[in-house]
């Protein structure tokens, strides 16, 4: 664990590709999907927060503090970034979406040790960038403003245009596939 690190669930979205159900309190097993990304994360940093717009009593119910963007029209991850690295209490947060249950166990370590003098890194597959495992220092939070309030919104735009490190976990496709779908779903919890 990292004291200096917290982390921050980005939880929101519309689901569209879910029929417009919010993907983190879908069950797998008993379980929602975002505690299951919860229980990945809890050992990796110092203190959880989940970015919510919506459903924030369910996610609240966890005891967690629940953030939600600062502006009310789902946004993007970027905004859920912005809002997180506002709230933060600690110098850096990790980010992780709440649709990618299976992520590194050392991911957050990962970012830590390869971020060499980046104040951001990011997650790479080898093949395929995740720019939603993330790990940003709140000096950035003022940038981000800046990038966001010009009505960008691209994340790996951001990402490069700061000089954030790509972090390769190579050979490791299988851990940062996300559950889009129902046949996504469905596939997870038959492994």
């Amino acid at each position: 664990m990292h004291q200096g690190i917290s982390g921050v669930i980005l939880a929101s979205g519309r689901g569209m590709r879910m029929g417009g159900e919010d993907k983190g309190l879908m069950p797998i097993g008993g379980i929602t999907l975002y505690q299951y990304v919860l229980a990945r994360l809890r050992p990796q940093v110092s203190s959880i927060a989940i970015r919510a717009n919506r459903n924030q009593a369910c996610y609240q119910a966890t005891g967690l503090p629940v953030i939600g963007d600062l502006t009310p029209d789902f946004s993007g991850p970027l905004a859920g970034m912005l809002a997180g690295l506002e709230q933060a209490t600690s110098e850096w947060v990790a980010f992780v979406a709440r649709d990618v249950p299976d992520f590194p166990t050392t991911l957050i370590e990962q970012f830590w040790l390869q971020k060499s003098t980046s104040l951001a890194t990011y997650a790479s597959d080898g093949e395929r960038d995740h720019p939603t495992l993330a790990l940003l220092h709140t000096s950035l939070a003022p940038k981000l403003a800046d990038y966001l309030a010009q009505g960008k919104c691209k994340l790996m735009l951001f990402l490069k245009s700061i000089g954030a490190q790509q972090v390769i976990f190579k050979g490791q496709q299988s851990p940062f596939h996300n559950l889009n779908t129902p046949e996504d779903f469905q596939h997870w919890q038959m492994k």
